[in-house]
């Protein structure tokens, strides 16, 4: 059974689960009715289930970004991750995964140092990049 993914709405916060398959659409909050799609910020996945199925049903790349709360370049990463979520609007989706929440998933991909960004496409690891850097910088290394 497919979950879809929580997009946080960017006007009251409330939570919405949408389809990975849409991420690419047109949608509004349940609660505000605010547009929270094309997505702009970076998605947070809580289970492997819900990184497979965006990852697998997304009709845009995906850019993961590997992390955990207690590494500093994640952190410095983290703003530009956000700016390059909002420079690509519609056109890419970014996403985050904890690899101290989602070990298994960190397993799958070989994730040995954070933070690492792994873009896919079409369900398949295209391109992958480690440590902190500028929006521009992991843009350009990625082609996105």
């Amino acid at each position: 059974m497919l979950r879809g993914v929580i997009v946080e709405c960017p006007s009251c916060e409330a939570r919405n689960r949408l389809p990975a398959s849409r991420v690419k659409d047109r949608a509004k909050c349940a609660a505000c009715k605010a547009a929270i799609l094309p997505v702009r910020h970076p998605v947070a996945l809580s289970s492997d289930a819900d990184f497979d199925e965006l990852v697998q049903s997304s009709p845009l790349p995906v850019l993961v970004d590997f992390w955990a709360d207690w590494c500093g370049p994640c952190r410095m990463v983290a703003p530009e991750l956000e700016k390059l979520a909002q420079s690509r609007e519609g056109k890419l989706v970014v996403a985050k995964v904890d690899t101290e929440a989602l070990p298994n998933v960190a397993a799958r991909f070989g994730i040995r140092s954070i933070p690492t960004m792994v873009l896919f496409e079409g369900g398949r690891e295209a391109k992958r990049i480690a440590g902190a850097m500028p929006a521009n910088a992991i843009a350009s290394q990625l082609s996105v």
